[in-house]
């Protein structure tokens, strides 16, 4: 059973476009498709971490909005990271979903029980991860999570949050 799902903020959770005003200030474009069933997987009770290489205050309000407890920003080894975050809250790689879009997430999705990747990630991914249907930004985190929770055989639990 999947009880933790990792994701990839810019090309994963984004369409990867990083916009800049004159002043300086970044930009980035969220599906709340997405948002809604990262908070759906959080409330049936698992976890839920971005793992990220990038540093912006716009993925912590993100990810504070959507109740997720495990945040790693500016992450050079994401594989390293997920290691010793699952060690502290024992959970093993197999127990373990992650989405990512590029190679720098290759080791961490190696690593991983299931990896996913967006229908616009790169070709050397696409040789091991499931490919969704949907490109990033586009909801494909919900896609992913919607593929999960039918894996973990809990659809019930999770059509009982709305229904």
């Amino acid at each position: 059973m999947i009880k933790l799902l990792i994701l990839d903020v810019d090309g994963c959770m984004s369409d990867g476009k990083i916009i800049y005003t004159a002043d300086g200030l970044e930009l980035k474009n969220f599906n709340v498709k997405d948002g809604f069933a990262i908070k759906a997987w959080v409330k049936m009770g698992h976890r839920a971490a971005i793992i990220t290489g990038r540093d912006s205050s716009i993925v912590e309000h993100r990810a504070k909005e959507l109740d997720i407890a495990h945040l790693y920003q500016g992450v050079k080894d994401k594989r390293s990271v997920a290691m010793n975050m699952c060690s502290e809250l024992g959970i093993e790689p197999h127990e373990v979903a992650v989405i990512g879009d590029d190679l720098n997430d290759y080791n961490l999705m190696q690593w991983a029980g299931l990896a996913y990747t967006p229908r616009d990630g790169s070709d050397y991914l696409k040789t091991f991860a499931e490919v969704l249907d949907r490109c990033g930004g586009d909801a494909c985190v919900r896609e992913m999570i919607e593929k999960v929770i039918r894996r973990n055989g809990e659809e019930e639990k999770f059509l009982a949050l709305w229904i």
